[in-house]
């Protein structure tokens, strides 16, 4: 019997102006959605990014006080490969992230300083596609992120919050997973592809310990056909997947 074919994915809403990205990690954003980004700086809407941690535990070769500051220099200089000048860190332990209040809050936190209509994470589920083992700080930082942004518009949840000046914020209208095994939608990579493998590339220091590949054949050639297995749901054009969530 023949399976069928997986449903097409539908286009991304465009009807906003700001976005948020929240991650664990330098480089989390440029293994899966920094094409889309592209695409949506481009267009001229403002995308911020905020990461929990520095990616200090990244790297075996380096000391964390020493791979920290690096990792944060990377970051800076793949975001603005991107259009996003917008780059925060919240600090919490490379590797030892935990789901809990005080994550929520500090996402929260963010949510409300920015002021997005669009939340951008990355997979908060167990494992990659039921193939292999989902890190805890993606896990952790995907769900807070999914939590915080209701968090952000309830006056009463941290109102620490609001003793700070930092106003509630329900305008938050969709949560957007990137890495998802069950993705809706999906935005056209093929206008900022190419600016988003060199926005992967600034993380040199991280690929070289990671493989003995040529980086940027390891980079094209991860970002290349991730793009064009996507595109196989979205009208055979290469693209980037997410699951979303409306609020």
């Amino acid at each position: 019997m023949t399976e069928p074919k997986p449903a097409q994915l539908q286009p991304m809403p465009d009807d906003w102006h700001r976005a948020l990205a929240v991650v664990a990690h330098p480089d989390d954003l440029e293994y899966g959605c920094s094409a889309a980004i592209a695409a949506w700086t481009d267009a001229g809407r403002e995308v911020a990014y905020v990461l929990a941690s520095r990616g200090e535990a990244g790297i075996d070769t380096l000391e964390p006080a020493e791979c920290g500051p690096l990792r944060e220099r990377e970051q800076r200089a793949s975001a603005a490969r991107v259009g996003v000048s917008v780059v925060e860190f919240l600090d919490h332990r490379d590797g030892i992230i935990e789901y809990g209040t005080a994550l929520r809050r500090d996402i929260a936190a963010a949510i409300r300083r920015h002021r997005p209509e669009l939340v951008i994470t990355l997979n908060h589920r167990d494992t990659w596609g039921g193939v292999a083992w989902n890190t805890p700080d993606h896990v952790a930082v995907g769900r807070a992120t999914l939590d915080a942004a209701g968090d952000a518009g309830n006056r009463w949840i941290f109102p620490e919050l609001g003793e700070q000046g930092l106003r509630p914020w329900n305008g938050v209208r969709w949560v957007a997973v990137a890495g998802s095994s069950t993705p809706t939608h999906a935005v056209d990579a093929g206008p900022g592809l190419e600016r988003a493998v060199h926005s992967l590339l600034e993380h040199r220091t991280y690929i070289e310990a990671l493989t003995d590949e040529d980086p940027e054949t390891y980079a094209r050639g991860f970002l290349t056909g991730n793009a064009a297995a996507t595109g196989e749901r979205f009208g055979g054009k290469p693209a980037v997947a997410f699951e979303v969530f409306g609020r």
